[in-house]
């Protein structure tokens, strides 16, 4: 089998905006030259668009045209390594798509552990934040939350009151393992990250305290938020205000 037929089959059989590199193709390093001729004709034809130099997708056609990926799929291969998760969107990005703020942000926050990742992909400026812990697919959705918390004040059109709502509804959702796990994370983060995760934990499960992150906050130490008792009942005790 050729080089154009061997990518055009595996191509074939991807989801309609699968993005891509070279890297990602079964291809040897010499078929490199060949590869590089067959996707652009297969940019011609219209099976494939360059999303941004030596980053491709799968074209998905609409009534409207051609359908461009989300910027998670954009990001992809920025995100992982093969299947192993790395780093993860953040910022104002992070709190549109979970329905916070309707901002769009000109730049996307990318947070990884190991590397600084800067990048341009089409219209997209990505910028680097570095993560407070090695980032992976079984904890990044909780780093997720956790810098929700940890950007309270700064996240765009949005009541403190309604952030507070919005992570408790999905704390309440995790399984007591999950916690656990959160737990652990959160001692990573700044100790105002700390006191918000153990009061809206403790009022989740109020005959489970959360002694290693009472423990962790200086209690001299008081985070001022302004928020009201009924939105979080023990938040004294947690040294919010």
């Amino acid at each position: 089998m050729t080089v154009a037929r061997k990518i055009e089959a595996q191509i074939g059989k991807w989801q309609d905006g699968t993005t891509f590199k070279y890297q990602e193709l079964a291809i040897a390093p010499e078929e490199y030259s060949a590869a590089a001729k067959a996707i652009e004709r297969l940019i011609k034809k219209g099976t494939i668009q360059r999303a941004s130099t030596g980053l491709f997708y799968k074209s998905k056609i609409t009534a409207f045209g051609n359908l461009k990926p989300n910027e998670e799929a954009l990001l992809k291969p920025y995100l992982f390594d093969g299947k192993e998760r790395i780093a993860y969107i953040t910022g104002t990005a992070l709190f549109n798509r979970m329905g916070l703020t309707t901002q769009v942000p000109k730049n996307i926050r990318v947070a990884c552990r190991g590397k600084r990742i800067i990048t341009k992909v089409g219209s997209l400026q990505v910028k680097p934040v570095k993560s407070y812990l090695e980032v992976t697919n079984q904890n990044y959705y909780l780093l997720e939350f956790l810098d929700i918390l940890k950007d309270i004040k700064t996240i765009p059109d949005t009541e403190k009151s309604q952030v507070i709502k919005f992570v408790v509804q999905k704390f309440k959702k995790l399984s007591k393992k999950e916690q656990q796990k959160l737990i652990e994370i959160a001692l990573k983060y700044p100790p105002r990250v700390r006191s918000l995760t153990g009061a809206i934990l403790n009022m989740i499960s109020p005959k489970e305290p959360i002694i290693q992150l009472k423990k962790s906050i200086n209690p001299l130490t008081v985070f001022e938020y302004g928020l009201d008792k009924k939105v979080l009942p023990n938040m004294e005790y947690w040294n919010i205000r």
